[in-house]
This record gives structure tokens, sequence and C-alpha cells, in this order.
């Protein structure tokens, strides 16, 4: 179809669409004059996304899409609902009852019929790119529509802080039966560690233990030099066994040394006396004497030194087993000790992890306590909703428009819709469509315009004529 026939129609069909234009139109404008006007009261809320001044937690500047919208889900949730419900004590008013009796005839309870109607006029929207969000409420009263809206935000906020004090309140408790069995422990183990050290005397058992540790190391010492000592007594003994006038003690004796001249010099003297006298003279026979005695004399003097010597290394064998018993038994006094203090300190670590874990359950419930007993939302009231002046809707001027609109596109198509159910020739382009045909001749109507007329007709002849030869 083209736009002559389009027009054409249009203008053979006027009628017609301005009848359904109007009535629909009028019928729009009749709808919005009866219905019953609906009033909406917006409020808003902002939700604070501050450091936390107890748990010191810092959040981000701004909140995340997943943060509001689930804001948005607690707003619409039936517990912000219910508390609404509780608030007004709308399930104690015998109007409300009467009502929902009579809409649910006693079905399910008050409660979730005012829950569900209220949610249907309830509308929550986040802002873009803040953290503020806007609740509007409708209803057919300005007044009742503010103080549901308001009832929601008070409703929101007071949900808000439980959801954040409630965790608290448990993790609170939970920290309280925590933190006395952790006292409970943490009394055992010092109990412990009280007793053991009690048993052992341990009073400050590093510094015993050094000393006994010192002492064992005098005793090393002590032995090692005795040991030395006593080898060189035995060397000696052996010596003494053998060859004893090669002894040191015996060449360093003085009176030794003093006998063996004097037993040289009566030795020359009784030689002298026996090449001069002969052997059986009184004298020599004295002198003799005065040698052997002098001999007997200096072999009692060696043995007794001799027998001193081996006194002297049996001594010093002695000292030698007494330090090495005394040795050992400071070792094992001192590995006994080592032993002690190894299980003190397993004690003590045990009294310094339950002390720890009582110091950190008491932070947290130190902690928890402080967040349970807060009273600080996160959600702030940023504007209250008063009763509009304005109904929000019907809007009879967008109504109207879209009436209009809707109206002559409808017109158009019920135009168009008549025209292909009753077929009819209003002008010579319907007649070369439905004939293929061309068009030779046009009459026009009486008192029309023949210039007009005769320029129509050539121009529906025109495609008609034989193209003229090329030259």
């Amino acid at each position: 179809m083209t736009l002559g026939q389009f027009l054409s129609v249009l203008r053979a069909r006027w009628w017609v669409v301005l009848l359904v234009l109007a009535l629909t139109v009028g019928t729009t404008v009749a709808v919005s004059l009866l219905l019953p006007k609906q009033y909406t009261a917006s409020a808003s809320v902002v939700v604070d996304f501050k450091p936390d001044p107890v748990s010191a937690v810092v959040f981000g500047g701004m909140p995340s899409p997943a943060v509001m919208a689930t804001q948005v889900d607690i707003l619409n949730s039936e517990r912000v609902a219910m508390r609404v419900v509780r608030n007004l004590r709308l399930a104690d008013n015998p109007d409300v009852r009467a009502q929902w009796q009579e809409a649910t005839e006693g079905e399910g309870t008050i409660e979730q019929w005012l829950i569900a109607l209220f949610r249907k006029s309830l509308l929550v929207e986040p802002s873009r790119e803040s953290s503020v969000i806007n609740v509007a409420y409708t209803a057919p009263d300005p007044r009742f529509a503010a103080g549901l809206a308001n009832a929601f935000v008070e409703a929101y906020t007071q949900t808000s802080l439980e959801l954040r004090v409630d965790p608290a309140r448990q993790f609170s408790g939970f920290f309280d039966v925590q933190l006395k069995e952790h006292r409970d422990r943490l009394e055992s183990a010092q109990n412990k560690l009280s007793a053991y050290q009690k048993q052992h005397g341990i009073i400050a058992s590093d510094e015993r233990l050094d000393v006994e540790t010192q002492r064992l190391n005098e005793l090393s010492s002590q032995l090692v030099a005795l040991q030395a000592v006593a080898a060189g007594s035995v060397s000696r003994q052996a010596q003494a066994q053998g060859a004893a006038d090669q002894m040191q003690e015996l060449l360093n004796n003085p009176l030794l040394n003093n006998l063996k001249a004097e037993i040289g010099r009566i030795e020359a003297r009784l030689q002298e006396l026996s090449s001069r006298l002969g052997d059986r003279h009184p004298q020599v026979v004295e002198t003799r004497a005065t040698l052997d005695a002098l001999q007997k004399r200096f072999d009692a003097e060696s043995r007794r030194v001799a027998g001193g010597v081996r006194v002297t290394s049996n001594i010093d064998s002695s000292r030698v087993a007494q330090a090495r018993t005394s040795m050992d038994a400071q070792r094992e006094r001192v590995l006994r000790m080592k032993a002690v203090r190894d299980e003190g300190m397993l004690l003590q670590r045990d009294v310094e992890s339950a002390q720890r874990a009582y110091d950190n359950i008491q932070a947290r419930q130190v902690q928890t306590n402080l967040e349970s007993q807060t009273t600080q939302s996160s959600v702030h009231t940023l504007t209250q909703a008063v009763p509009p002046v304005e109904p929000s809707s019907p809007n009879l001027l967008l109504n109207t428009a879209l009436a209009i609109f809707l109206g002559s596109l409808l017109a158009v198509g019920t135009a168009l819709l008549l025209e292909l159910l009753d077929r009819r020739v209003r002008n010579a382009d319907d007649v070369v469509a439905a004939l293929d045909l061309p068009v030779i001749g046009f009459m026009p109507k009486p008192g029309g315009n023949r210039k007009r007329a005769s320029m129509m007709q050539q121009r529906l002849l025109a495609p008609a004529r034989p193209a003229l030869p090329q030259s």
C-alpha cells in the first residue's frame, strides 16, 4: 500500500478513526476519574560504612552492589514487615481484624495477611552509586502511606541493629563458656606446675642447674689433675720395684745423700786400714762394723722412701677413684636435674599456652560483649516520609497522553482492517493495482479542476507510452 492509498483510506473512513480515538480517550479519562486516588509517600535511609568503633573493622568507602542488594532484600523481608505489624500493633486493631476475617474467612494468621498486603504496596529502590535507599509506600490515605513508609524505615533500622547485635550476643555467651573452661585449664596447669616444683624443691631451676653443672665441670677438672698425679705415682712405684736407686725421691733425699757420702768415706778408710793394718785389726773390724751399720741405715731409709712412694701412689689412686665416683654422682645429679627441668619446662609451657589461650578468649569476650551492648546502627534515616498533597495515581495527564497515542494506533488499525474486509476503489492507483492495466482516461468530478485532471491523466498514461528509438 502506497502513501496515497493509505491517506485515501483514512480520508474515506475518517469517522471510524475519530470514533475509535474518542472512545479510547474517553474510556481512559473516565476510568482515571473513577479509580480511587492513590498516594505515595517516600522516605530514605543511608547505610553507614564508616569504621566500626568497637571492632575497628574498616569498610570500603563505597558499598558494593552485593551489599546494597542485601540491604534491599532485608528491607523487603518478612522480618521487617513483621516488626512493622508488631510496632504498629495492627493485629490488635478490631477494624483490621474484621477486614482480615472478611478477606480470608479466618484462614492463616493476621500477621501473614498484613505482611502480604504491605509488601504489595512497598517499593524499595537503591540509589545508583551511593549508599542511600529509597522506601516508598502507596495507599489511598496519604497519612497512612507516610506512616507505613516511616514504620518500614524504623523497622529496618531496628532489624539492622538486631542483625548486628544478635550474633555478638551469641558469640558473647559462647566466649563466656569458653572463658570458664580455659580458666579451669589454666588453674589446673598452674597447680600441676606448683606441685611439681614443690615436690622437687625447684625454686630457680636454671640457676641451680648452672651451679650443679659448674660443679660437675670442676670435678671433671679435678679428676683429670688427679689422674695425671696418679699416673706419675704409678710410674714411680713401678720404678721403685725395679731400679729403686734411680728414683728421684732417693736421689733428692738429703739424708740418703749424706749416708751415701758417709758410706763412701768409710769404705775408703776401710780399704786404707785393711791395706795397712790387715783385716783382723780391731780398727778395721770397728770400721767395717760402722760401715755395715751405715749401710743398713741407708737400706732402711731407702725402703722407707720407696714405701712412701707406694703409699702416695695408693693414695693418689684412691683419690682418683673417689673423684671419679663424685663426678659420676654429680653427672647423675645434673642429668636428673635436666630431666626435672625439661619436665618442668613442659609444665611451664602448658601454663603459658593456657595463659595465652585464656587471654585471647578474654579479649574476644570483652569485644563481643561490647558489640552486643551497642545501640548504634549502621543504618540512619536520611529523610522521613510526609503525607503527599498530590496523588501518585491515577495520573490523568499521563493516562490521557497514552490514550491518545494508543487510541491513534488502534483507530488507524481499525480503519485499515475495515478497508481489508471491504475493499473499494479509492483512486486510479487502486484500479492499476487491481486490474494490472494502464488507465487511459480520467473523468474529473463535476466542478473539479480540469487542469489537474489532465495532469493526472498524463502521469497515469506515461508508463504505457512506447520508448523512442535512440539515434
